[in-house]
């Protein structure tokens, strides 16, 4: 106020010098009750009526608007009366007399009434707003922000100016619900830098709001979803503000923090589990498709099987009565349910059929990918979608949309791509980051395999673009000249579709700022590392190193995060015992808080290094952990669901026979039967080793193919030597090839004689593949090692044949190959 009245002192005589006799006047307005009584009042008034009346007659207006349901709301009939016209020009007349709060105000209401892009009254007020800004303070600010937002103005000039008003007064500001708008409202403008202030800022001001306000938490949630920040002190904080108004959350509330959850992947089995509760309580209230397909998107992939039965036989029934844009949601909601109702699944696409030349080249994108995942088959469906993303690549020259485009296109049944379309993709190769130079890589590789899949030698032109496409990725790479860029263009990469000359260039890349790595950033670069599936030992000290140094500051829930790498790579950094002490004590206290499907990733991760942290241990294996995890497990998509499961019984097979002192039972047999009814045949290399073993050995009953040990390990072949290294031929004849494997050692796997003899020793072959070994050298990964050590406890010799030797030039001919496997089986050179 005071730096108001210094800047402008005329202005601010002229707004205090106004008679009170307009009092009345707003006094008469506020006794109005509907909209009809309001213009009567401009009509009689509007020769007297001032600045201030005016900016109360919107007001007014707004109000009553409201205090409507969204049903019987009638913002058309308002816009289009007579007399909201005059106001309109009332307001033009003056609104340069408007005090600050009364200008962003009516920009506000007039926003919501017109509807419009460049109505001159919006513009006038925005102009107008730009003037003072400097002069706003922060509530008036965010205000000004948010209609700015409105329209869409993220990255305008104006945006930048508001941005820096707050990043020159963050240091004295004191209002966190004001400041979580601008940060929402100006987050795509903001440096790595100011991001950090802010998210500090945020931190020390939280306390200061009422724990009720559930706005502020999900305005702070999507200003780190908007920053990609997976920031997990702040989450935490906010969920528990979610938690404790559970109560008053809506389903719009509700909705919208599930989906906040989903993208930064912030798991909160707490907030699922009353959220769902919540949700189910309404599938009987809403039969209107508008809120019915926002509670299916919300509640469907996490409900139980009866709740999704009764949410998809509902949809069934008004599927005919979605619009584009709600029959679109529903499909994302099947695609995460992971359905497979396809009485459903074919009505929801009629409605997407009839509204396919409505959609934008993004929706046209998640059409596709949901479709194909739903295994939706329809030639005249996709020919359709085929043809309307082609016209529109020919015309679009966004990078980011043609991106959407190209990337659809490879996705179609039958992928084609012309020389038009492949030259408007080199055109617009220079503008592009990482993140679409390798999605439109990723698709152009989808495009040779499947020309290669069918046949079709016409890949020349394909080749060549994907050589342009990583000559222009690299490019990138060499000419980023700090760590703030060059992990901004990485974090929302994935690791697996890369060449291995550009993750080599990516490493090398982090090798450079190595030292900028900390406690900030430590858990996302090391989950980025481990989905590279590259060993970078530098970069694995550096990230034990900053672990151990700076462990107070980094939050427990991330420590998961910052081990996976060691674990995947299977490697121990030089202070390996300090690294992992060093982080289970500083989870220790929080075990009871972690989500069971985290804790079972962690014990799993910590198993393959052979780390067995009791506390964890007892945390994880008792009965009240047992019946959280079966909960989850209930509300989690079927893929996921598996995964855990299968990580739990890997983690109880691994304490099993590495930490028998413990005595955790086995107790995945069920769970392991049932898996391994799925295990298919032998793929063509192993065939070949199986018949080459098989002379090797003397005989085809010598030798058994796909093994399950005790414990559920499958052995890709068996066989047992005397102790004068003959081999010992199996009771019974061996399974032929491609049949599943017989239960663990059961009768017809035993050896004549039903035991091993005096001496004589079990073989396990495993052969190994490209996907057993880091991506840079053919060092073991952690999954392979933790198997040899586990079939060595059970008694095996375990011969481990790489692909990269079985495949090398020394072992090209036949010949060579059965030498190999004599030397490996018999430790015997020919000479």
């Amino acid at each position: 106020m005071f730096r108001l009245r210094a800047v402008c002192p005329f202005s601010w005589r002229v707004f205090h010098s106004r008679p009170i006799g307009c009092e009345p006047l707003i006094i008469q307005m506020n006794k109005c009750t509907d909209e009809e009584q309001i213009f009567d009042f401009i009509e009689r008034n509007k020769a007297i009526l001032s600045e201030q009346q005016v900016g109360c007659a919107f007001n007014m207006l707004w109000k009553l608007q409201k205090q409507k349901t969204s049903l019987v709301k009638n913002v058309e009939y308002v816009r289009d009366h007579p007399q909201f016209l005059t106001l309109h020009n009332l307001a033009m007349n003056k609104y340069k007399l408007m005090n600050d709060d009364t200008l962003v105000n009516v920009l506000y209401i007039t926003q919501q009434f017109v509807g419009e892009d460049f109505d001159p009254l919006v513009e006038a007020l925005v102009t107008e707003s730009w003037r003072r800004l400097e002069r706003f303070d922060i509530k008036l600010l965010s205000e000004f922000s948010s209609c700015l937002a409105e329209q869409h103005l993220y990255f305008s000039p104006l945006m930048g100016k508001i941005a820096d008003i707050v990043h020159r007064n963050l240091e004295t500001t004191q209002d966190l619900s004001s400041l979580s708008v601008l940060m929402v409202n100006i987050s795509s403008l903001i440096s790595q830098h100011f991001q950090e202030q802010l998210v500090n800022k945020t931190e020390l001001l939280f306390d200061t709001m009422d724990s009720s306000e559930v706005d502020f938490a999900k305005r702070i949630v999507q200003f780190l979803r908007n920053v990609r920040y997976r920031y997990q002190p702040l989450l935490e904080r906010c969920n528990n503000v979610f938690l404790s108004n559970v109560d008053h959350l809506d389903l719009d509330s509700i909705s919208k923090i599930l989906s906040l959850h989903k993208f930064l992947q912030f798991n909160s089995f707490k907030f699922i589990m009353v959220a769902k509760k919540k949700l189910t309580e309404m599938i009987p209230l809403l039969n209107h498709p508008a809120s019915f397909v926002k509670l299916f998107v919300a509640l469907g992939p996490i409900a139980g099987p009866e709740e999704k039965k009764q949410l998809k036989s509902t949809m069934l029934l008004m599927a005919e009565e979605l619009t584009g844009e709600q029959a679109l949601a529903v499909l994302g909601a099947l695609e995460n349910m992971e359905s497979r109702n396809s009485h459903l699944i074919k009505r929801v696409a009629s409605v997407l059929y009839k509204h396919l030349d409505n959609y934008k080249p993004l929706e046209l994108l998640k059409i596709t990918q949901a479709l194909t995942f739903l295994h939706f088959q329809s030639k005249e469906f996709f020919v359709k979608l085929g043809e309307l993303l082609l016209s529109y690549l020919k015309i679009s020259f966004i990078p980011t949309e043609m991106s959407f485009l190209v990337c659809a296109i490879s996705m179609l049944p039958s992928p084609h791509l012309d020389e038009v379309g492949i030259s408007r993709i080199e055109a617009v190769l220079p503008q592009c980051d990482l993140n679409k130079l390798t999605s439109f890589s990723a698709s152009v590789l989808r495009w040779i395999q499947y020309d290669q899949l069918h046949l079709d030698s016409n890949t020349g032109k394909q080749l060549k673009l994907l050589q342009k496409l990583d000559h222009y990725s690299h490019q990138r790479l060499q000419h980023i000249n700090s760590f703030d860029l060059l992990w901004k263009e990485l974090k929302s990469l994935k690791g697996d579709v890369f060449s291995e000359s550009l993750i080599e260039e990516m490493i090398a890349a982090f090798q450079r700022f190595r030292d900028e790595i900390n406690y900030i950033n430590v858990a996302e670069i090391a989950y980025f590392i481990s989905k590279t599936n590259y060993l970078s030992t530098l970069l694995l000290d550096r990230l034990a190193s900053v672990a151990v140094q700076q462990i107070e500051k980094i939050h427990p829930f991330t420590i998961f995060a910052i081990i996976l790498p060691f674990s995947v790579l299977n490697y121990d950094p030089p202070q390996r015992d300090e690294f992992l002490e060093t982080c289970m004590q500083h989870l220790k206290s929080y075990l009871g808080m972690f989500d069971p499907l985290m804790l079972v990733f962690l014990g799993f991760s910590l198993a393959t290094l052979e780390y067995f942290p009791e506390d964890l241990l007892k945390a994880i294996f008792n009965i009240k952990f047992l019946a959280r995890l079966d909960s989850q497990l209930e509300v989690l998509p079927s893929s996921l669901s598996t995964r855990v499961q299968f990580r739990f019984m890997e983690l109880n097979r691994s304490v099993c026979l590495e930490c028998p002192e413990f005595q955790i039972p086995w107790f995945h047999d069920r769970f392991c039967q049932q898996y391994n009814k799925g295990i298919g045949g032998m793929n063509r290399t192993q065939q070949q080793i199986y018949k080459m073993l098989a002379e090797v050995l003397g005989g085809i009953n010598c030798v058994k193919a796909s093994v399950l040990t005790p414990y559920y390990h499958t052995v890709d072949f068996e066989c047992a030597l005397d102790k004068r290294k003959k081999p010992l031929p199996y009771g019974s004849h061996n399974i032929t090839l491609g049949q599943r494997p017989e239960m663990p050692w059961e009768s017809n796997t035993e050896i004549v004689g039903s035991r091993l003899p005096p001496g004589a020793e079990r073989i396990a072959l495993e052969f190994l593949d490209s996907k057993a070994f880091c991506r840079n050298i053919p060092h073991i990964k952690g999954k392979s090692a933790m198997k040899k050590r586990h079939l060595e406890i059970l008694g095996y010799r375990v011969i481990q044949i790489s692909q990269f030797e079985w495949n090398s030039m020394a072992l090209s001919t036949k010949d060579a190959r059965m030498d190999y496997l004599r030397e490996r089986i018999f430790g015997e050179v020919k000479s």
